[in-house]
Parts: structure tokens; sequence; C-alpha cells
């Protein structure tokens, strides 16, 4: 279940309509989120080596954590009083190699694409109309 820019989890937005690739793909939209990913592609992580090696907060690591478990994307081991965090889902590695891979073919053109609008986003206000 990530967390939508209203707080609420993507559970909450499939039950409002949002399909769960939609869903999926949003528990993927934060660069927060990505840069877990990408350590944890390199092997399981406590959450102190994450906060040290991404240079976050202990809470905003914990916070996606918790965010990419509910998604079923990482799980955990506890050894004594130690978790130690890892991907659940290999293919998602593929995923996210294939997306690296559609961005280098369209001469990352969607950064181009039109964003929604997101109130009481301040780069949002900042923006010229």
């Amino acid at each position: 279940m990530a967390i939508s820019e209203g707080g609420r989890c993507v559970s909450a937005d499939i039950a409002a309509g949002l399909s769960p690739a939609a869903a999926l793909f949003h528990s993927l939209s934060d660069e927060t989120r990505l840069r877990i990913v990408a350590r944890l592609a390199r092997g399981e992580a406590r959450v102190v080596d994450l906060t040290g090696e991404l240079g976050l907060a202990q809470s905003t690591v914990s916070k996606h954590l918790a965010c990419l478990r509910d998604c079923g994307l990482v799980d955990y081991r506890a050894e004594g009083r130690q978790s130690f965090y890892a991907l659940t889902r290999p293919e998602l590695m593929d995923l996210l190699a294939s997306a690296e891979q559609l961005l280098a073919a369209t001469g990352h053109a969607v950064a181009l694409c039109p964003m929604p609008s997101r109130a009481g986003d301040p780069a949002e206000q900042a923006r010229p109309s």
C-alpha cells in the first residue's frame, strides 16, 4: 500500500477506481522508494545501513520500507534484535531495467509529459501558468 499524494495508501486508490497496474507504478513513483529498491537490489540491509548509505532520516526510511512491504515488494527477516530488509520480487529489477531502456529509447521525453497538478505542492505552485 503505497502512500498517495493525499496521504492515502494505494489500496484506497484501487478502491476509488485506480487499476492495480497504476497502483503498482504509483508505489514506485517516489524517488526515495526507488533509491531504497536500488540499494536492496545489491543485497539485504538494515534500516541503519539504508539511512547511512542514502543519507536519509530513520523515520523516512522506515516509512518508505513500510510502504514497500505493504505492496509486497520488500520484506524482512529478524536476526536477534535486527531486521534485514530484502526485495521479495526479483522481477522488480527486470521492470526497472526495462523502464530505463524505455527512457533511453525515448530520449527521456517522458520528462516533458504534463503532470497532473498536485494541490499544495510547492513546486507546482511555483510553476508559471
